[in-house]
């Protein structure tokens, strides 16, 4: 019921604060619940993505650190949200959203590179989508930077991609986990390609 009320009051303050949310080819998601993979880029692009995938509810990994806050702590838990310490993650980051995602009631938001400042992916998002038996939909955002670029109204862009599936019988040996890595990064190659083939990332 929070996440319902929350999601309408989120998508007012985006088009108050910029107005000008773009979402492309949002046929391209599947039927069912699905794993939103995307490269990090700054830490609004997740509520823009659940926004754009309405009225489909998402779990979200946010850090350990933010749920020492009471006020933020009730917001994440009831967001769909659960901790995740990065310097010693333990197997909760693989159950908790293998279990919510086999429900089929909440999909997951996931950034394989784990931070906006790294490139190097990681595979934990290719293990959840064996386990849970759900397709990767890859997701870019293009649009401002920084929140100050945000205040400016540039436009916000959001691309899904088609989803790509991992047979359970496959086995993510360093080869297998190469080839999808690379499914991923062409993936996002070509959904920036679509959006504008002169956006360039480059972290702050």
């Amino acid at each position: 019921m929070f996440y319902k009320i929350i999601c309408p009051i989120v998508r007012f303050i985006v088009w108050v604060l910029n107005g000008h949310l773009h979402i492309h080819h949002k046929d391209r998601l599947p039927k069912g619940n699905y794993i939103l993979v995307a490269p990090h880029r700054t830490w609004w692009e997740p509520l823009l993505f659940a926004l754009g995938a309405s009225p489909m509810e998402f779990m979200f990994m946010a850090k350990i650190e933010l749920f020492k806050n009471p006020v933020l702590r009730f917001i994440l838990n009831h967001a769909h949200s659960f901790p995740v310490d990065r310097k010693n993650p333990g197997p909760s980051v693989l159950k908790v959203p293998v279990k919510g995602l086999k429900k089929g009631k909440l999909s997951l938001i996931i950034f394989p590179s784990g931070t906006r400042h790294s490139a190097k992916l990681k595979g934990g998002a290719l293990v959840i989508a064996k386990m849970s038996q759900k397709p990767m939909v890859p997701v870019v955002y293009q649009g401002p930077l920084s929140f100050k670029g945000l205040l400016k109204r540039q436009p916000l862009k959001v691309n899904y991609g088609n989803p790509i599936s991992i047979d359970r019988k496959t086995k993510l040996t360093h080869e297998n986990e190469a080839i999808i890595y690379q499914q991923l990064e062409d993936a996002w190659n070509n959904l920036d390609q679509e959006l504008d083939p002169n956006f360039h990332y480059i972290a702050k």
